[in-house]
């Protein structure tokens, strides 16, 4: 498309360098994506500066940059006189708002729904995504897990974790669309919101699951962390929140009543939806679920008392969507949850491995108490450092699983830029014995879920926790391939022969 680039007052244009007029095929924010006629965004983190690839982007053809450094644009331009160079503040900003319109607006054109917190918004997206999905609202999912249609998932290279930049995310949306998916729900992270990522899009609902520390890192306090959680809610027309958290839920709450709707499984009185009587299987979970007075005893084919929580979540945002109370229980037995959340799997030799990617101290102490209801003989658990992740979480990892485990194996996942050695010995300071015989550091994911599969015998659960995410590893910026499943699978064979 032709743009008129001084026309588009909603860019908060400084200065344009070149052209006034361009056109732009495609964008792009990493220099090795750039196609000819290409719009380059110079977006700056915490190990790369966009405006150094300004040249890589200018030679594969990029006829529009967009950036801040006002003395790298300014000098550029008198050697590319036929690029236009637009000088920002926010480049971030810029993007959300030209790739919005760049792909058509298409998350208008869906039910949008977004979903944060500290944990559970990977199983609270996907419940959403299978509820509204089996309601008729045929529904695609963004987050942890990748990108899913209403039907199947999508191949897509994603730019972050868990929320994609804008460019990724409004393209998403347009793929979607053109799908024949109505609505998207996703997850937004703390993150995403403080660098602009989602801005622009007006929610139809968001969703609160809880908040405890996580991600100090990047926002170094508890404050900022909540300050931008509480953002994603200011840009959504209702609001779902868990009234069982005193993490973040009074902030929502003083929000007013008009468009919330609260959730509960602690007997909130307060609570518009609730949970009761909760029986937990291996298969699912049996239930009273109360909405306005009215009980009812349900069947879910999730496993956990916290993931009732994360069903609850999901019933309310149905009910925002104008689902009936009839309507919901009629297809709550068939919901399915994501992949990586307390998925088991049973072994050969009579084992039973249990995937559950929880990464933060409250989600693993939640997990262990859920486990040690099932049948077994001894429980081995696989903890894990992230290096991508707040250093300073990972001893408390270590104090949460002292203790409760027969054997405990250390490993890192994502080491990014760090030396996985260092990430170990982090998660190592957080024992009290860190010598004791049944603790064993690995130094890889792949070594320590083999590990794990080594100890395990006739009876035991083996359970692999903390946050291995899109099918790989991060390191050193590159997406090494890693799956679980295909390290559980060719582990069995071995043992055979």
């Amino acid at each position: 498309m032709k743009i008129q680039f001084e026309n588009i007052k909603k860019l908060h244009i400084k200065h344009i360098y070149g052209p006034l007029q361009q056109e732009v095929r495609t964008l792009a924010f990493h220099s090795k994506r750039v196609e000819p006629a290409a719009a380059f965004f110079c977006l700056k983190g915490e190990n790369f500066d966009g405006h150094e690839y300004i040249e890589e982007a200018l030679g594969l053809g990029a006829a529009t940059i967009i950036g801040s450094d006002e003395k790298v644009l300014e000098e550029l331009s008198q050697i590319y006189d036929r690029t236009t160079f637009l000088l920002v503040d926010n480049v971030r900003s810029v993007m959300s708002v030209f790739s919005k319109d760049f792909f058509g607006f298409a998350d208008e054109e869906l039910k949008t729904i977004g979903v944060t917190g500290t944990n559970g918004k990977t199983t609270v997206t996907a419940y959403i995504r299978s509820l509204l999905t089996l309601l008729g609202l045929p529904t695609g999912s963004i987050g942890t897990t990748g990108i899913w249609s209403s039907k199947r998932k999508l191949q897509y290279k994603k730019s972050t974790p868990t929320t994609p930049e804008s460019l990724d995310l409004h393209r998403i949306f347009r793929d979607l669309r053109n799908l024949d998916d109505e609505g998207a729900v996703m997850e937004v992270s703390s993150i995403a919101l403080d660098q602009c990522r989602v801005e622009g899009i007006q929610y139809d609902v968001a969703v609160h699951t809880n908040f405890s520390e996580e991600h100090l890192e990047y926002h170094r306090t508890i404050d900022h962390y909540r300050e931008c959680k509480m953002r994603l809610f200011n840009q959504a027309n209702h609001r779902v929140v868990n009234i069982d958290d005193e993490g973040m839920a009074p902030e929502l709450l003083a929000m007013g009543k008009d468009g919330l709707l609260t959730y509960s499984i602690e007997g909130h009185p307060q609570a518009d939806l609730s949970a009761e009587n909760i029986e937990v299987m291996k298969k699912g979970s049996l239930f009273d679920l109360t909405y306005k007075g009215d009980t009812k005893k349900v069947y879910v084919p999730v496993y956990g008392t916290y993931n009732v929580a994360n069903v609850l979540a999901a019933i309310a945002t149905a009910f925002h969507l104008n689902y009936s109370w009839e309507e919901v229980l009629d297809v709550l037995p068939n919901m399915e949850g994501p992949e990586g959340r307390f998925q088991v799997i049973d072994t050969p030799l009579k084992q039973t491995v249990i995937l559950d990617y929880a990464h933060t101290p409250v989600a693993l102490n939640r997990l262990l108490e859920e486990v040690k209801k099932l049948d077994h003989r001894r429980l081995i658990v696989m903890i894990a450092g992230i290096g991508i992740r707040d250093f300073n979480k990972m001893p408390k990892m270590a104090k949460t699983i002292e203790g409760k485990a027969d054997e405990v194996i250390v490993t890192v996942d994502h080491p990014g830029y760090h030396d996985p050695q260092s990430v170990v010995d982090q998660v190592m300071t957080g024992f009290t014995n860190p010598n004791a015989s049944n603790i064993h550091p690995t130094l890889t994911r792949e070594e320590g879920v083999r590990k794990s599969m080594q100890l395990g015998e006739e009876g035991d659960i083996i359970l692999l926790t903390s946050g291995c995410i899109n099918n790989s590893q991060i390191v050193k910026g590159e997406e090494i391939p890693h799956s679980d499943e295909k390290i559980i699978e060719s582990f069995y064979p071995s043992v055979a022969q």
